[in-house]
């Protein structure tokens, strides 16, 4: 029973230690020239499905969570944004060539169609980025337009 009590306090030591170790935050107030709705004529319904569904992770605005200060969550979620940031950017996606802005909105559609996207495990404590139908089908719609018109 001893070793069990040590090894409890050792872990909630080791629990309140990480606490103090910094993470880097995301949050940015400039909406940057190059940003996708600067980029795109975006009509506001389109806007607000990005904004709840992608940009915590794809741009450099995420509105964090309530958890986000709490350690390993906050490590956590600092990865996914730097991998969602490194995949995708919407803040800077008007520096993206018009070849990688086709190729980018061909593999969001596409994600968004297999469902691929948001992240089932963020939507799961953030159900309100789950896309509907409806949803789907108006950014796939507004998308693919999107996508035709860039031209090369």
């Amino acid at each position: 029973m001893k070793l069990l009590k040590k090894i409890t306090i050792i872990l909630l030591m080791a629990f309140v230690g990480i606490q103090f170790i910094p993470t880097i935050r995301n949050q940015s107030v400039l909406i940057l020239q190059t940003d996708f709705n600067n980029t795109f004529e975006v009509p506001n319904n389109i806007q607000r499905i990005l904004k709840i569904s992608c940009y915590d992770c794809h741009s450099n605005n995420t509105n964090y969570p309530w958890y986000n200060k709490i350690q390993p969550a906050s490590w956590l979620l600092e990865k996914h944004i730097k991998e969602g940031k490194k995949e995708l950017n919407f803040s800077e996606f008007g520096t993206y060539s018009k070849r990688r802005q086709k190729s980018k909105l061909k593999a969001v559609i596409n994600q968004i169609r297999d469902d691929e996207m948001p992240l089932y495990s963020y939507a799961l404590i953030h159900g309100e980025t789950i896309l509907s139908e409806r949803n789907k089908k108006y950014l796939i719609d507004w998308l693919s337009k999107q996508k035709d018109g860039i031209q090369k």
